[in-house]
């Protein structure tokens, strides 16, 4: 997970994209079933800017499993 290290507070998670210093929104859910087992789940972080675009790239290779909202993933015991 992408941390924003902070003297405010604790780390903010950010966005995945090469690049991208905005906060985490949206977290998706992946795998490669080469690599992975299929309940295997790896996140990337993405803000609502990039997260079409870092959709897409998982998509298209058949890796996308779900797009959750960060504070619902969060929430969750997962």
């Amino acid at each position: 997970m992408n941390l924003l290290e902070t003297e405010a507070g604790p780390p903010s998670p950010i966005c995945s994209a090469k690049g991208c210093r905005a906060a985490a929104v949206w977290v998706l859910a992946w795998n490669n079933p080469k690599l992975h087992s299929p309940e295997r789940r790896k996140t990337w972080l993405a803000c609502d800017e990039h997260r079409e675009n870092l959709a897409q790239f998982l998509g298209v290779r058949g890796f996308l499993k779900e797009t959750v909202a960060f504070e619902e993933w969060s929430a969750a015991d997962r």
